[in-house]
């Protein structure tokens, strides 16, 4: 979901969450943008508070955002945003990463860089460094990407040691599913069946088996998702877009309720 125009409204965002959760659906996941990356001028929420919102109005559902830049993020504020979303969910977050673009201005606007190769080596290695973090590791780290100087994140007990990752994946390119097979899922996004088979074989190449990964594909109306379960996805998600209002969300969790 677009936390975009009707969508950034919270409140209406936190009873879409508890409508998802009621009707059996496995999980909610949102959009993290700052800028529009799409024609129209819309008021845009916050990933993390609205994540929070779901987290609170929901007891099954997986919940993340599908997927953050971490090149335009703060390391420290994504370990402290993700753990804290996670004790609060009770250990119910996915964290989606991703390279972002700049097509909406997004990184050069606020004088991040817009460079792929650099917001590369920034997410293989940030994505690394999270979980260290989030292990409670004391971390000193310091390249050209990221600088952690002897830091160590105290966490509550109780909790899970790694959230899982996913990495998104556009039109079907292989790096970052080479990336994503040292974790814990991809989403693919703008893939053909023909691309979701690559995919699936780089990642069976890097892990010598798909236990315990996950694949997920866009579903609507226009998709023949059979092919793609069939290839191995394991989750549909169905895509909103900005300008869609929370009624129209309603009705999909309606329909899906009532099979």
């Amino acid at each position: 979901m677009p936390l975009f125009g009707a969508l950034a409204d919270l409140v209406a965002f936190g009873d879409i969450a508890e409508a998802a959760d009621e009707a059996g659906l496995d999980g909610v996941f949102v959009w993290d943008h700052v800028l529009s990356p799409v024609e129209g001028n819309w008021p845009i929420a916050d990933p993390w508070v609205a994540l929070a919102v779901a987290a609170t109005r929901s007891r099954r559902i997986r919940i993340g955002p599908m997927v953050t830049p971490l090149a335009r993020r703060r390391l420290i504020n994504v370990s402290q945003a993700t753990l804290s979303l996670d004790q609060l969910s009770a250990g119910r977050v996915i964290l989606g990463l991703g390279l972002g673009s700049d097509r909406a201005r997004e990184l050069s606007a606020f004088g991040e860089p817009d460079d792929p190769a650099e917001r590369a080596a920034k997410l293989t290695e940030g994505a690394e460094l999270l979980g260290r973090l989030w292990s409670e590791e004391r971390v000193q780290h310091r390249t050209g990407a990221w600088v952690v100087d002897d830091v160590q994140v105290h966490r509550l007990h109780g909790r899970r040691r790694r959230i899982p990752i996913w990495f998104g994946c556009a039109h079907g390119s292989l790096a970052p599913a080479r990336r994503a097979a040292h974790y814990d899922g991809i989403y693919p996004i703008d893939t053909d069946v023909e691309g979701f088979k690559r995919i699936v074989d780089v990642v069976f190449e890097q892990r010598g088996s798909l236990e315990g990964f996950d694949f997920a594909c866009p579903a609507h109306p226009s998709i023949d998702t059979a092919p793609f379960a069939e290839a191995g996805a394991t989750w549909l998600l169905h895509a909103f877009w900005p300008g869609n209002t929370p009624d129209q969300v309603h009705r999909f969790i309606t329909r899906f309720a009532q099979g």
